[in-house]
């Protein structure tokens, strides 16, 4: 048994760790620009307004569905939103991302499915979301073109990053479940 000058500086040094590992969690979350489900919810919008859309709306460089009936299913990435400030959902006005999707035609493998790919934003002031792709036109490359529509530090993102691994993963099992596969 110890003596209880040994119980009460145990005590005290638990109660110390406690607090200090409370004040950690409270500057983590401070630090973070964003509530942690707003990137989260603006992702889930961005995929369903996509799955939900007609191919044609999000479709470019000349590929559209072959299958009018046929699922559309994307995985997402989302860069940003403006304005960045927003923390809720409802103020922001617009989001930044890139996407890819496979249209699931019942039985056609993903290898050789039409897919819809690129840097995308949606513009969040309308119901539903407007869908813009970045495509290059007879007077404008596509990297301009890009840089025309994005912000710089979107933009940049844009030039180097697509799904991430997860993401990619979860698109794939979507796509064959969709498919039939």
């Amino acid at each position: 048994m110890g003596s209880p000058w040994y119980r009460s500086r145990y005590t005290g040094v638990a109660a110390i760790l406690l607090a200090v590992s409370a004040g950690a969690v409270v500057l983590a979350d401070s630090a973070s620009p964003e509530p942690p489900d707003l990137g989260r919810q603006l992702m889930t919008r961005m995929r369903t307004t996509l799955e939900q859309s007609d191919p044609g709306q999000h479709n470019h460089a000349g590929h559209g569905a072959t299958a009018a009936e046929a699922p559309v299913i994307c995985g997402v990435r989302v860069y940003g939103h403006e304005p960045s400030t927003a923390t809720a959902l409802a103020d922001v006005r617009t989001v930044y991302g890139f996407h890819l999707c496979g249209v699931a035609e019942p039985g056609r493998p993903w290898d050789v499915a039409v897919k819809l790919a690129g840097p995308v934003i949606l513009d969040m002031a309308t119901d539903p979301p407007g869908i813009q792709v970045v495509e290059a036109t007879e007077d404008t490359k596509y990297i301009d073109r890009l840089r025309q529509m994005f912000p710089p530090k979107y933009a940049e993102v844009a030039q180097r990053e697509a799904l991430s691994d997860t993401e990619m993963t979860d698109l794939r099992r979507r796509y064959d479940d969709a498919s039939g596969l």
